[in-house]
């Protein structure tokens, strides 16, 4: 199967008229996992909703400056919202997967953690399933095309528009490189916006592939490891965040504190790993 994009790769081409083609296998397959929840307890179906819409937020960025920032900020908010209720029950199993690592399975509350995971699910799926997503998505997509089409009368060459939004993503994440790295301290914060940013720009060299220098798609190998350094960081984090609303779980203070001391440990050594790739 063709890449989108690679349908009508030439520079005659308009950034408006492809719209569609990135856009819609993505509302699609979200709309898929979304319909697909009320079947089953498979949390990997919710990841992927979550990385569809993040793939669609991602998009509308890239669209922006055609599309208009009112529009584009609510679109991409609305998705948001819906991506956070998918990625509650991927946080427990985080969580459970971390202290099961670092605690051992005889001191980690299983018991307790999978209930709080099954809870989670349920959440999610019935949140979910009263958001509307397929009209939400569908809605959202008509909004943009008509955005589009009746924009300005000039059209936007979609290779030239491919490459700088690409490289307008790149510079993006190498400001917030530049800043967690000059910070005296690690700060999370910063380091969060690095590897949304590198999110950013690994989802948008998939868009735009067949378009693109080959330049720009030599960052996809540091990439790669950026983000995979970055994503086990924002894991220990996250759970560290997870646990301190659910402390409960464990039903004593001392096991506790043992159990935030472990994944302090796990995220100073991470914090470590990804601060030698900035």
């Amino acid at each position: 199967m063709k890449k989108a994009g690679e349908m009508q790769s030439n520079e005659e081409s308009s950034a408006e008229s492809q719209f569609t083609t990135y856009a819609q296998p993505l509302a699609d397959a979200a709309i898929e996992h979304a319909e697909s929840l009320s079947a089953t307890s498979d949390a990997e179906v919710l990841h992927k909703l979550r990385v569809a819409l993040r793939r669609l937020r991602s998009l509308l960025w890239a669209y922006r400056p055609l599309l208009g920032s009112t529009l584009d900020d609510a679109q991409r908010d609305s998705f948001k919202a819906l991506a956070d209720a998918a990625g509650k029950t991927r946080d427990w199993d985080i969580l459970t997967e971390l202290l099961t690592e670092t605690l051992g399975t005889q001191q980690a509350p299983i018991h307790e953690l999978h209930a709080a995971r099954s809870t989670a699910l349920k959440e999610s799926r019935e949140t979910l399933s009263h958001a509307g997503i397929k009209s939400v998505l569908q809605q959202s997509l008509a909004d943009a095309r008509d955005a589009l089409q009746h924009g300005s009368h000039v059209r936007t060459s979609l290779k030239k528009f491919a490459r700088k939004r690409v490289a307008a993503a790149g510079k993006s994440l190498h400001k917030r490189m530049r800043h967690a790295s000059r910070a005296r301290h690690p700060e999370y914060t910063s380091y969060h916006d690095v590897r949304k940013a590198g999110k950013k720009v690994r989802y948008l060299l998939e868009f735009f592939e067949p378009l693109l220098s080959k330049k720009q798609l030599r960052a996809r190998k540091k990439l790669k490891k950026l983000q995979k350094r970055f994503g086990t960081l924002n894991d220990v984090v996250a759970s560290e965040a997870l646990l301190r609303q659910h402390h409960e779980i464990f039903g004593d203070e001392q096991a506790v504190a043992t159990a935030f001391a472990a994944l302090e440990k796990q995220r100073k050594h991470r914090v470590r790993a990804a601060s030698k790739l900035l």
